[in-house]
């Protein structure tokens, strides 16, 4: 087991004494700073557990018991370090009441009136953060940096934090994050200087507004991945899946642009009951800017007229051109089913000639050049899509109906050429380079006029959603 450096050992019983005791007195005892010397404290758990308020309290706390300290708040983005760590319902102007900080959004500053100050830096930036010194930071939602999967190298954010903090006997940081498997993720958790503590979601069920309970539980409740966001673990990839966590957050955005083009893609099970597989339904969309965003999973279990209704609602709701169905179980039969619920909609029926292994290559590739984003937390499909190997005897219905849409919408890509030219390259021990990747043309508009007013219809909703 190993122990902290000596170093931290000769400060630490300063920090043990309360210097807030209303708040000591209500907090949860994961919410609260270890006892002992430390150099990082690294509060790990689930969405909603309580992580910001706890980092709030303390650079508060340091703010007031040392006059004239320098304190760095780091998030992910402007946005973040604004919105959540200082104007947030559990930031640092709503938990310092009396003693309050003057915020200066334009020069990024908090000061407090004994002279204390906290500078705000965005992990967008790293060079923010060369040069400033301080004696404290908070290091917030750090796995979920842009830089987090290069880890502690020259020039990251969290490396020029370090070298940065560098005031003081004891320079101290707080790092709150919902952990993520990346090289960051892991240094921080494995340094003897760090002292983690965990928490989830359901230890502060009772602070949480009922609209956020119902969301963020619904999207990740009973998955694999509600392990992370929910309780706080850190996962690890499973070998020979084709993605992986990191991978599908990296790449994740919150609302996609204008699209060009939206399928929805069925993969109907083989039978129905409550034993049956389910019926994949996932619509994904193609940008006007060349890149493919999955919009949503439909995917259920129930009957054929069930699962064609949710399919049908799922054409109307995101306004699609098309819907592709796989006909290798029931053949002409699903087509029919579908129709069954509207006539007129589009349907282009396919067979699968090839194992899903080889369908799904090509898909993966493009998620590997970085032309696929999730839009959103997609918790039951992003399971199947980083648990399912060709070995593990199940049948991946959802990530199958994301492989036909995807398939659908990619015609143009030369997914295959990257493949091959990773496997050159890995074969040749190099890293392949942003310069030497082979040229992927933007596919070309594919709208044929039956679906044109659909097309102009989706736009106009979409160009007045992000306008308002």
């Amino acid at each position: 087991m190993t122990t902290a450096p000596d170093w931290l050992e000769h400060a630490a019983a300063a920090f043990d004494k309360p210097f807030h005791p209303k708040w000591r007195d209500i907090a949860r005892p994961e919410q609260l700073p270890p006892a002992g010397a430390w150099l990082t404290w690294a509060f790990v758990a689930g969405r909603g557990a309580g992580k910001t308020r706890s980092a709030a309290e303390w650079v508060q706390e340091r703010a007031m018991a040392e006059p004239g300290c320098r304190i760095a708040l780091v998030g992910r983005t402007p946005a973040d370090v604004r919105d959540v760590m200082i104007e947030g319902e559990s930031g640092i102007l709503a938990v310092a009441h009396e003693d309050a900080p003057l915020y200066q959004s334009t020069k990024r500053r908090l000061t407090w009136s004994n002279g204390s100050m906290a500078q705000t830096y965005s992990a967008e930036v790293p060079s923010q953060l060369r040069g400033p010194q301080h004696h404290y930071a908070w290091a917030d939602e750090a796995a979920a940096w842009t830089d987090a999967p290069k880890g502690d190298v020259l020039d990251t954010a969290w490396n020029n934090l370090m070298l940065g903090l560098r005031l003081g006997d004891a320079p101290r940081c707080v790092v709150t994050t919902t952990p993520k498997p990346n090289a960051l993720t892991r240094i921080i958790l494995e340094r003897p200087s760090t002292v983690v503590t965990r928490g989830s979601t359901y230890d502060n069920l009772g602070n949480l507004a009922a609209s956020f309970r119902e969301q963020v539980l619904a999207a990740y409740e009973g998955t694999r991945i509600g392990r992370q966001e929910l309780l706080g673990e850190l996962l690890d990839d499973v070998e020979g899946a084709l993605w992986t966590i990191g991978l599908l957050d990296e790449t994740r955005v919150e609302h996609a642009p204008e699209l060009r083009r939206v399928i929805v893609a069925v993969d109907p099970s083989g039978g129905t009951g409550p034993n049956a597989d389910e019926q994949g339904i996932v619509v994904a969309g193609q940008g006007i800017d060349g890149d493919l965003y999955v919009l949503a999973d439909r995917s259920c279990s129930l009957s054929p007229h069930g699962w064609a209704s949710r399919a049908v609602a799922a054409w109307r709701e995101f306004g699609a051109d098309r819907i592709v169905a796989e006909r290798n179980y029931g053949g002409d039969m699903v087509e029919s089913t579908i129709r069954q619920v509207q006539t007129d909609i589009p349907i282009k029926v396919i067979t699968a000639s090839r194992g899903k292994l080889q369908r799904a290559e090509p898909v993966a590739a493009l998620y590997e050049q970085h032309r696929v984003h999730h839009v959103g937390p997609l918790a039951q499909l992003e399971d199947q899509m980083t648990t399912w190997t060709p070995q593990s005897g199940t049948s991946p219905d959802r990530m199958d109906a994301l492989v036909w849409a995807l398939t659908e919408l990619a015609d143009g890509f030369s997914a295959q050429s990257w493949i091959d030219y990773m496997r050159r390259k890995s074969e040749a021990g190099q890293t392949p380079s942003g310069s030497e990747e082979p040229a992927v043309p933007t596919p070309a508009p594919d709208v044929v006029d039956p679906v044109e007013a659909r097309r102009r219809a989706r736009n106009a909703a979409f160009q007045h959603q992000y306008r308002t």
